[in-house]
């Protein structure tokens, strides 16, 4: 009795550990730099970004605390589906061939893939007339696969981030760059103006969806507390804040 008593107590204290751990102190990735989703603030060292910003509000709902794990996009995934981590928020689209490997929250963000070429360059007028062009774009995301599977470039060029890519097409390394819609258009708007233009259609319009290994409780949770904060205008505020507009 008292071996069963010693076995019993053991296990329920356990248990206990493995329930404090996951209620307080989750492993949540994001991307290192994805503007204005996240990125590194220069000026405090912090990483921040509409991504950062909503899931604080979403673990503020749900009562979880976390560690926020900024890593290359394209190890998330691989992550999420060995349960290294607990969630991922990284301007991730929802995608079948995701789906089949890692749970998704509803979507949170609708985006899509827009075409990005110099401003003088006028052979480039879609992903028709990418024959013979060489293509930036970022590892392990959509935009690698549509350029696969819809164009026919001469080559597709990966690079880790987004300023990489971009810095690739002002320099004459690449002649186009394809990536997410609000990224190319906050470059539009900044660092490439009066030296880049958007060509083209909108493309495979996708929406973001926070990331969960599969079987997550986690989900249902999240996507409960998504639903208030739009409710309670929370969700509007830091939209307009990180886009400039009202959401849609």
């Amino acid at each position: 009795m008292k071996r069963t008593m010693t076995l019993f107590i053991a296990l329920a204290i356990a248990l206990s550990m493995i329930t404090t751990a996951f209620a307080g102190n989750l492993t949540v990735a994001t991307d290192t730099n994805f503007p204005p989703f996240e990125f590194k603030d220069p000026k405090t060292g912090e990483h921040t970004g509409f991504d950062v910003e909503i899931w604080a509000a979403i673990a503020k709902e749900i009562g979880v605390q976390y560690d926020l794990q900024p890593m290359a996009f394209k190890g998330i995934v691989p992550g999420l589906q060995s349960a290294q981590l607990d969630a991922g928020i990284a301007g991730m689209s929802i995608t079948d061939k995701r789906k089949e490997v890692i749970d998704f929250s509803d979507g949170y963000y609708d985006s899509g893939l827009l075409l990005l070429v110099k401003s003088d360059d006028e052979t480039i007028k879609d992903i028709k007339t990418l024959d013979g062009k060489v293509v930036a774009t970022k590892q392990g995301t959509t935009s690698v696969e549509f350029l696969k599977e819809n164009a026919n470039p001469k080559e597709v060029k990966l690079f880790p981030n987004d300023n990489a890519m971009f810095m690739e097409l002002l320099t004459g390394g690449v002649d186009a760059v394809m990536f997410d819609k609000p990224v190319v258009e906050s470059f539009v708007s900044k660092r490439g103006k009066d030296e880049v233009k958007i060509v083209g259609d909108l493309y495979a319009g996708q929406p973001y969806g926070i990331g969960f290994p599969k079987g997550s409780e986690l989900v249902a949770k999240v996507n409960a507390a998504l639903k208030t904060l739009k409710a309670n205008g929370t969700y509007g505020t830091l939209y307009k804040k990180w886009f400039g507009v009202d959401p849609r």
